[in-house]
């Protein structure tokens, strides 16, 4: 369904991206046709390329490679890497390992919440954010710890985590 506001050009351009986005798929799946076993390494490359995996590259992978649509869909939702929604521009993932626990993430989780106007799993409506709660990061000498888009933050207190919040807020709105 065409959106009241796009216009004729708009609609040209998306389709061409969305058209230039399957040809580099497929031409990344070219390399694993003949390797068993290369699913996890073809949805890799899909999420790369679509920031997430929308259900319909997941049928056109599956059409493509001859895979069945409930082994795609088993596979991309049994391992946490992968996304089935769009993700906002930067991912908090918020470690909720024993560490951090201890420590006080839930603390952090309500701050960023707070912060944002979501709810833990959520993206904000502006499309910058989105928080995932994960089990661990590893960082647990660093507890409570979160990761922004791979940028470790360690030894968080609610404050602090609303101020690196607040600080790529500042950056966006300034469009640094």
């Amino acid at each position: 369904m065409m959106d009241c506001c796009m216009g004729k050009k708009e609609i040209m351009e998306s389709e061409e991206i969305a058209q230039l986005k399957w040809e580099k798929l497929k031409s990344k799946m070219e390399k694993y046709r003949q390797i068993p076993g290369s699913l996890i390494s073809v949805l890799q490359e899909a999420q790369e390329i679509y920031g997430y995996l929308p259900k319909e590259i997941l049928q056109k992978i599956g059409d493509s490679m001859g895979i069945k649509a409930a082994k795609i869909h088993g596979v991309a939702t049994f391992y946490t890497q992968f996304r089935l929604e769009p993700v906002g521009k930067y991912l908090i993932s918020l470690c909720q390992g024993t560490a951090c626990h201890v420590n006080g993430s839930k603390l952090i989780e309500a701050a960023i919440c707070g912060e944002l106007g979501i709810e833990a799993g959520g993206t904000t409506e502006d499309q910058l954010f989105t928080l995932h709660n994960v089990a661990c990061l590893g960082c647990c000498s660093l507890s409570p710890v979160m990761m922004i888009n791979g940028d470790t933050y360690g030894k968080l207190t609610p404050d602090k985590a609303r101020r690196i919040i607040q600080e790529i807020k500042d950056s966006e709105q300034k469009g640094v």
